[in-house]
């Protein structure tokens, strides 16, 4: 349980932190491990619903979880206005 919740943090700081450095953002540590967690679930979901499957920790899912993340990131820029 422990070690779930530290590797979600751990891929959560990498893909926030990669989207951070596409989208050019200027954020936080805990809100880049924040918006790499949230992104990580929407970038699954809709590939998902495009019927697109990779593990959690592999280069797909990676950059699956990246492409969530920039969404986020987008629409968090849209409703909140860019930092």
């Amino acid at each position: 349980m422990l070690i779930n919740i530290i590797i979600t943090i751990l891929i959560g700081a990498l893909v926030g932190w990669l989207a951070g450095l596409i989208m050019k953002t200027n954020h936080g540590f805990w809100l880049r491990v924040l918006l790499g967690v949230v992104g990580s679930a929407v970038g699954r979901l809709i590939a998902g619903l495009l019927g697109i499957h990779a593990e959690t920790v592999s280069i797909g899912g990676i950059l699956i979880s990246v492409a969530g993340a920039c969404l986020v990131v987008w629409l968090m820029r849209k409703l909140v206005g860019k930092k």
